[in-house]
């Protein structure tokens, strides 16, 4: 697949792309729960506890979140203190839906249950896991091979409860197994009220392409909403699945943590396309049930929508309409004489540590568009905002694994930044969340007050 970065396209070309893809929905309606916009925060271990997903809520943008997937029989373990932190949320997370994953009907049955009694506007069916020890127990994509035993708990959890209940899948287990429209009709004819595919099979886990024409055959073959998920890095790639797939929404897993932005940038960048930039939905794909879709993950032939120059394109992603990288001095142009306006401090956060809004400038340093790109991207200043304001967060949270927590996301919320290996460096060496934070804002104020990073860790750009 062609990366965003390895684009050389000019304005033009720029243009003519966006013109003919469409906008994702402005609103999605799930059973009776409304989700604007049509964006989902995919469920992610490891990664979408409270305080992630209310950071990525309060970055704006976002339609639904939804939690880390969780043992339905750690639901009902009651000294399982892991599945209940996972199954904590607050008020100003709804719209939020519980992932639960389990091959056992009636504990599932009663894990949803609890599930709509703890206040959650939905409950998703994990079938989409392709970690062992997921599999090993039948959970996950393991139950892929077995589509009487998802069928019995389509039946039992659908009978549990009232709220609306999904259903978030892969392909099938391999190329030679894919189900992901039996499964969709199935889904459909058990009474879920929406579905999502990962467009990869387990076998795949997170490698090769995304092969969106899975999900088009799915929107042709059911009525209920179609999620589409997988290999979504910009805004144009949201818009670029909706135009092949139809697709009733997208959702967005591993992008979120390296850029938190992506919801609010695909909002911006739909707002700029007019009906009258809009081509007809045409769908890319269909299979015959239970078949693969007999065309490559970087070939789409005739049903490519993109025409460039005269020539079709190759691929589902576009060329990824991106300029050229922003240089490092034009990130941080003006970055300082900003810096004190977006950074929150402490004193800012609300009891659960969650930030009244996050500011977000209205023109930051480094805006591109066709030419200028009309959506914004974050400037250094509105960076360092970004990680000081999550990693107070999680220590206002007081989470076991706040540490670890800073730890991880720390390579991927630096992501780009020069001198971000120093900091990593220094953040992975830190023994507590303050000395971190302290860490953070050393290496940030230095660079946005014009001085060098010029002695200890920092100053070594690795």
């Amino acid at each position: 697949m062609k990366k965003f970065w390895d684009n050389s396209c000019g304005a033009g070309a720029l243009a003519r792309e966006a013109a003919a893809l469409q906008p994702v929905p402005a609103s999605l309606t799930i059973g009776n729960v409304t989700i604007s916009p049509a964006t989902v925060l995919a469920p992610m271990a490891g990664v979408t506890d409270t305080v992630f997903r209310r950071f990525i809520r309060n970055l704006g943008g976002c339609g639904l979140i939804m939690t880390e997937f969780t043992s339905a029989d750690g639901v009902l373990r009651k000294k399982d203190q892991k599945a209940k932190r996972y199954l904590h949320f607050y008020e100003d997370e709804h719209p939020i839906s519980a992932q639960l994953f389990g091959s056992d009907p009636q504990v599932m049955a009663e894990a949803a249950r609890m599930v709509e009694g703890l206040g959650f506007d939905l409950v998703d069916l994990n079938l989409g896991c392709p970690a062992k020890k997921v599999v090993k127990c039948n959970g996950g994509s393991g139950l892929l091979r077995d589509l009487p035993a998802i069928g019995k708990i389509f039946e039992a959890v659908r009978a549990a409860v009232n709220i609306p209940f999904t259903v978030k899948f892969r392909a099938g287990w391999n190329d030679e197994e894919i189900v992901c429209v039996e499964l969709a009709r199935m889904a459909e004819s058990c009474g879920l009220a929406a579905v999502a595919l990962h467009a990869r099979t387990r076998e795949m886990g997170y490698s090769g392409n995304a092969r969106w024409e899975w999900i088009a055959a799915i929107k042709d073959a059911v009525e209920i909403p179609v999620i589409g998920n997988g290999d979504i890095r910009t805004p144009e790639d949201a818009c670029a699945m909706v135009t092949q797939t139809g697709c009733d929404a997208v959702m967005i897993g591993r992008t979120a943590p390296s850029n938190p932005w992506i919801f609010r940038q695909i909002e911006q960048y739909c707002a700029g396309i007019t009906n009258d930039d809009v081509v007809s939905k045409v769908h890319v794909g269909t299979a015959a049930l239970g078949y693969p879709v007999e065309r490559s993950s970087t070939g789409l032939g005739a049903y490519d929508l993109i025409p460039s120059e005269g020539t079709i394109r190759d691929g589902h992603d576009f060329s990824r309409a991106e300029t050229a990288a922003v240089s490092a001095s034009a990130l941080a142009a003006g970055a300082s004489s900003r810096a004190d306006q977006l950074i929150p401090s402490g004193d800012n956060l609300t009891a659960n540590g969650t930030p009244g809004a996050v500011p977000f400038p209205s023109m930051p340093a480094s805006r591109i568009s066709f030419g200028e790109k009309p959506y914004d991207y974050p400037s250094e200043a509105d960076r360092y905002q970004m990680i000081r304001t999550y990693f107070q967060m999680l220590i206002e949270e007081e989470l076991p694994d706040a540490v670890g927590k800073m730890k991880q996301f720390a390579s991927w919320f630096t992501h780009g930044v020069p001198g971000g290996a120093a900091l990593r460096k220094a953040i992975y060496e830190s023994k507590s969340a303050q000395e971190i934070l302290a860490r953070v804002e050393e290496f940030f104020e230095a660079r946005l007050n014009g001085r060098s990073c010029g002695a200890g860790a920092l100053a070594r750009e690795v």
